[in-house]
């Protein structure tokens, strides 16, 4: 049985939540991945999951681009565990289908190391940050690089795959956290969402996940025009 743990666990808040869920599954399913040497360096190696066709001018980051703005060399630093090398990397430009045929894009890149794994990715709903965190269980409002952000839990699911070709299950995974900023200072819609878990299933630092989001959305491709 292969156990894949990446996907958070709708709760009570099915928009917010549904939302992540889809963010999430689209880094692991869709993306390009590039797996890490874990011996001989101290840092992860330069980022590859950039080398995918260019995708097309939309005016909207790509998965790629959020893969070379995470997947830095101080990354395992930011997180605390700068002994480890990524294990894995990836983007991907997914999105999520709407009732009445509307996709609202959602691009992601995603880091794993032996200890915790972080997400980086895009939601382009037209929705403000604002006033969100009344949907988000103990969410809290609070400001991030002079935007309006809401810090947050959730949970990932596990899935189980059969060896044996049987039906997959899932259940319950590990706690995360999670930081929405908004993708401009006048939240005029749209978010970039940063998550962070643990292998061994404790609850992530804010501190830490508050510190990478510092750190990594400034060198996202357009965060200075919202300024």
């Amino acid at each position: 049985m292969t156990e894949v743990t990446g996907t958070p666990e709708k709760g009570t808040n099915p928009w917010a939540q549904g939302i992540a869920a889809v963010v999430l599954v689209a880094a692991l399913g869709g993306g390009l991945w590039a797996s890490g040497e874990t011996s001989g360096t101290s840092g992860p190696p330069p980022a590859t999951c950039s080398d995918e066709e260019p995708a097309k001018r939309t005016g909207r980051v790509t998965g790629a681009q959020l893969c070379e703005a995470l997947h830095r060399p101080d990354l395992a630093e930011l997180l605390g565990t700068p002994t480890e090398t990524a294990k894995s990397a990836g983007g991907s430009d997914g999105s999520v289908g709407l009732a009445g045929g509307k996709d609202i894009p959602m691009p992601s890149a995603e880091v794993e190391f032996d200890t915790c794994t972080v997400t980086l990715s895009a939601t382009y709903d037209g929705l403000p940050v604002t006033g969100s965190h009344e949907l988000l269980g103990d969410g809290r409002q609070r400001t991030v690089l002079g935007r309006p952000a809401v810090l947050y839990s959730d949970r990932t699911i596990r899935i189980d795959f059969r060896l044996d070709g049987g039906d997959a299950d899932s259940g319950p995974g590990v706690p995360l956290r999670a930081l929405t900023v908004a993708q401009d200072a006048k939240d005029s819609g749209g978010s970039f969402d940063v998550t962070l878990w643990r292998a061994d299933g404790m609850v992530p630092d804010d501190a830490v996940l508050i510190r990478v989001a510092e750190k990594v959305l400034p060198t996202v491709p357009g965060w200075a025009a919202g300024r």
